[in-house]
């Protein structure tokens, strides 16, 4: 009987290696990713946001404040969440941090990732954030904010979508509209980069430019 899926051990893939190869990649691009309620139900807040605004310690990072023997202090930064970041703003949202800690490491970040706005050394950082709306002429809803601790409260009372990592303070996850299931410094903030990007229908579309 001819061999109608072309001849093997030839060094190269036979017309039926091919063939599956392609339907398995098309399934993959198809499978959807299941995705929890409260995703669900922060999806049409997310819709709406023009302007992503982050924390640094222990949102950027883990937390962990590190101090060589000189007295320079180190941070580390997951390179997801940077990658999730210039993917939002290929979409169009403008991103900015807002911390009350000023850090060197901070500015190279902000700067490595044409970050738009950056407000260092901000305690009180309801201050920062109205000077940003008056730049932008952005209103609440159409803002996103992610902290981790009590110094964040009054940003995330005021934001149409106030997000959490998933090592934040009891207070704050409580009052996040979306609690992530990763941590700070550990991929929340590319999980909610990734919320926002799907919920304006823009996630399959951006991660598309890689598959090829």
């Amino acid at each position: 009987m001819a061999d109608f899926c072309g001849t093997p051990g030839k060094g190269y893939p036979t017309d039926c290696e091919l063939t599956e190869a392609l339907r398995s990649r098309a399934m993959v691009r198809t499978i959807r990713i299941a995705r929890s309620e409260a995703w669900k139900g922060a999806l049409m807040r997310a819709k709406q946001v023009q302007l992503l605004l982050l924390d640094v310690d222990g949102v950027l990072t883990d937390g962990t404040l590190i101090y060589s023997s000189d007295g320079t202090e180190a941070k580390c930064f997951h390179t997801q969440d940077g990658l999730g970041l210039r993917l939002l703003q290929d979409s169009g949202v403008a991103v900015g941090i807002i911390t009350a800690r000023t850090s060197p490491m901070v500015e190279r970040r902000a700067h490595e990732l044409r970050i738009a706005y950056l407000y260092q050394g901000h305690e009180d950082k309801l201050s920062a954030y109205e000077s940003i709306l008056k730049q932008t002429g952005l209103r609440p809803p159409q803002t996103a904010y992610m902290g981790d601790d009590l110094m964040d409260l009054p940003l995330l009372n005021r934001v149409g979508l106030a997000a959490a990592p998933a090592n934040a303070v009891t207070e704050i996850r409580q009052r996040a509209h979306y609690t992530c299931e990763c941590s700070g410094g550990r991929g929340a903030v590319r999980e909610l980069c990734d919320l926002i990007l799907e919920a304006k229908g823009n996630l399959e579309r951006m991660r598309a430019q890689f598959d090829r």
